[in-house]
């Protein structure tokens, strides 16, 4: 067969098994599609599919067809950062800066410091560091992994348990956004190279000038010219963070964050993220499960996942205790708010893409925080769903 043919016979694959999985499983209380899709992608790698079936595996999956298909998954993860970027409300969260920031620095920082305790323990054994990547640099970012929040999962969530527009609901967007701040933020600090540090300052320089004169144009725009303006822009940042020594992803978060979603109708806002959702993030899921290995041992792996799924979970829900307590919150919100700041899924899986992309960690770790990613984000609604229907009854 022609490489375009396997190309959609693997495409047909992404998206037809687990959409079939998730509709006749019924798993949306437990894990929404994007979870299952990301399941899938795991299964299709060459840890679980590729053992069992090598010579299907080699002829579906052919260096040409990934090499297609990572061209898709680059340009939809892109487009689903931008659109996360474009989502943030930094006026809502300095309106109410006093608790979103003592609210979002918990948040952050215990599961950071529980999930940089783990790493730095692990991480004194072999196959866990990657051959470009320094200790502190791999202890920093997998303890940061343990800290995000997914917004744009957390978005989907909170629809599917019917908060999304309500006063708690946009709270959690609040907490949840500056925390994706600091989280990109971060990983540009991990990212920095001294070799190459003319490049980024330049970076930095031209994108803040070049978002300035953006800033101008854009409100002069009908909306059609304003978003194919948004996506040149959205290449060349990308471009430009890349080139610098950054990366791509982080280009991308950048060129979303600095406009405005005011900028675009809502109602084509949420159409573009389920669209790239829908017809393109399969692809990057597969994608990503295509990097998962074995290498140390799937033992080792599974038992890094879980050590680092606890300090996830366990310093998330301290550190927004913690802020509960601080702020004055009623009896059962620091639960709530925990838990749902506990989804994971996408955001992070992007972040440690990153660290895998440039060396910083092996296959193998990124197997293990992927791993406690789905963990993270499956737990969500069973915990969330009767913790809200008590906090809903008369105190």
């Amino acid at each position: 067969m022609s490489t375009s043919e396997v190309f959609l016979i693997a495409l047909a694959i992404i998206l037809a098994v687990p959409w079939l999985v998730w509709r006749l499983l019924r798993t949306d209380d437990v894990a929404p599609l994007v979870v299952v899709q990301i399941v899938g992608g795991i299964v299709l790698g060459p840890g679980l599919l590729g053992a069992l079936f090598p010579s299907y595996y080699a002829f579906v999956f052919a260096a040409p067809v990934v090499a297609s298909l990572n061209g898709v998954a680059w340009w939809a993860v892109m487009l689903f950062v931008f659109a996360a970027g474009l989502e943030l409300d930094l006026g809502d969260a300095l309106a109410h800066r006093r608790e979103t920031v003592i609210t979002a620095a918990c948040a952050l920082l215990t599961p950071l410091l529980a999930g940089a305790g783990v790493a730095a323990v692990l991480l004194q054994g072999p196959g866990w560091i990657g051959p470009k990547g320094t200790y502190p640099q791999a202890v920093l970012g997998l303890g940061m992994a343990c800290a995000v929040t997914a917004l744009p999962i957390l978005v989907l969530l909170m629809e599917r348990l019917g908060i999304f527009r309500q006063p708690l609901g946009q709270r959690l967007l609040r907490y949840a956004s500056l925390d994706d701040v600091a989280i990109w933020g971060v990983l540009a600090l991990i990212l920095l190279d001294w070799e190459r540090i003319g490049r980024q300052g330049l970076f930095l320089v031209g994108f803040a000038l070049a978002a300035w004169g953006l800033r101008k144009l854009m409100p002069r725009l009908g909306e059609g010219d304003r978003w194919q303006i948004a996506l040149v822009w959205l290449a060349a940042v990308g471009f430009a963070a890349d080139w610098s020594g950054l990366h791509f992803m982080v280009g991308a978060f950048l060129a979303g964050a600095v406009m405005d979603a005011d900028w675009f109708e809502q109602g084509q806002r949420d159409a573009f993220r389920r669209i790239v959702l829908l017809a393109l993030m399969p692809v990057f899921f597969l994608s990503t499960g295509l990097r998962t290995r074995w290498d140390v041992g799937g033992l080792a792996v599974f038992g890094a996942a879980g050590l680092f799924l606890v300090a996830s979970v366990a310093g998330k829900l301290a550190g927004v205790s913690l802020a509960g307590r601080l702020l004055g919150w009623k009896k059962g919100e620091a639960g709530v708010i925990g838990w749902m700041l506990q989804t994971k899924a996408l955001i992070m899986i992007l972040f440690v893409n990153v660290l895998l992309d440039k060396g910083i960690i092996t296959s193998d770790a990124f197997t293990a925080m992927l791993l406690m990613a789905v963990g993270s984000t499956m737990l969500t609604v069973p915990m969330v769903r009767p913790r809200l229907a008590r906090l809903a009854q008369p105190q």
